[in-house]
């Protein structure tokens, strides 16, 4: 049964708090405050400021403060915030999240061969890939700016090109809240299962949970006993994965599924509890992991932008930032 007909069977779900769907806000601000003030050296230094990681870490919240806009917006939006995988890996037996479709359409073709479709299955995975193409692109033109701002030659446009700058750098941190947002969200294994809020209605031998567990969890328990310095004590050392973002977002993606089991596991130890503290170091971990997830690529968008092309007709950052085209006529746009 999908996520929307266990919602449908069981009313009381249907009441609980937005912040049930997602990390609360304490989490997702966590993981874009600490993400932003592990970037490295290498990084713009705008990035660098103390507000900017204070920028982050409230971008972050938006996609679930959005929420409620209007039917057509959260119909379509809301699934981006969840993967419902089966214990096979497999999105209600349809595509395995190891070999995912390129693009969303395929995957919601793929579901449809299996009677389903990605607003049933969640599509996660897509939400995380599109806001990182989208940052790496802001960085290029970042970098553009940057590089033309700073070139005499092309002295002419300076006013434009600083301007133009200024207003990529608050495009980047909103870029940067959303994906935090998304890895943030796949950080957190039940929202990566379709055993998002109690073990559901599935063969459950060990007597897993059914109970609503899931706002307890991330947003009650990370509230009251969740620690910003013990998340940034526990962010990992920078890894790269050399590989299309696609893949480390699979990669990434299956580690925290490995987790749903423990987390049933922990929940029927008591881990829940007040006072236990095994929820506790479960939550810090992931959402350590998850800054460390968001820290990378944002590392990784930064030196994918030295290899993309801006504006119409295309010219490369490359090439401006070595001074060999004015990329004002491509970036100020001549229709």
């Amino acid at each position: 049964m999908n996520r929307f007909g266990f919602v449908a069977l069981a009313a009381a779900v249907a009441a609980l708090p937005v912040s049930a769907l997602a990390w609360g806000a304490t989490g997702h601000r966590m993981i874009g405050e600490v993400a932003t003030r592990a970037l490295p050296a290498e990084l713009p230094a705008f990035l660098h400021t103390p507000q900017a990681a204070l920028d982050v870490g409230e971008y972050s919240r938006e996609p679930d403060r959005a929420k409620g806009a209007g039917k057509a917006y959260d119909s379509d939006r809301d699934p981006g915030h969840f993967l419902d995988l089966g214990d096979d890996g497999r999105v209600f037996g349809g595509p395995a999240l190891s070999a995912l479709p390129q693009t969303r359409a395929e995957y919601d073709a793929a579901l449809r061969a299996v009677g389903q479709d990605s607003w049933k299955g969640g599509y996660l995975p897509y939400s995380i890939v599109d806001r990182y193409q989208q940052l790496a692109k802001d960085f290029a033109y970042w970098r553009v700016d940057t590089a033309a701002e700073a070139n005499p030659a092309w002295a002419t446009h300076r006013a434009w090109f600083a301007a133009d700058r200024r207003r990529r750098e608050q495009q980047i941190l909103v870029a940067i809240g959303e994906l935090s947002h998304f890895v943030g969200d796949g950080s957190q294994p039940l929202h990566v299962t379709v055993h998002f809020n109690g073990w559901g209605p599935y063969p459950n031998p060990n007597s897993y949970s059914t109970e609503h567990v899931h706002a307890p969890f991330e947003s009650d328990l990370v509230q009251a006993t969740v620690k910003e310095d013990a998340v940034a004590a526990r962010v990992a050392p920078f890894h790269s994965c050399d590989c299309a973002i696609e893949q480390r977002t699979a990669a990434y993606l299956t580690a925290t599924g490995k987790l749903v089991v423990p987390f049933y596991e922990m929940v029927k130890a008591g881990g829940l509890a007040p006072g236990d503290p095994h929820g506790t170091a479960l939550a810090t971990q992931q959402l350590a992991v998850g800054a460390s997830e968001l820290r990378d690529q944002i590392v990784e968008a930064w030196r994918t932008s030295g290899r993309e092309t801006v504006g119409y007709k295309p010219v490369s950052v490359a090439d401006v930032e070595a001074g060999k085209v004015d990329p004002y006529p491509a970036i100020y746009g001549l229709d």
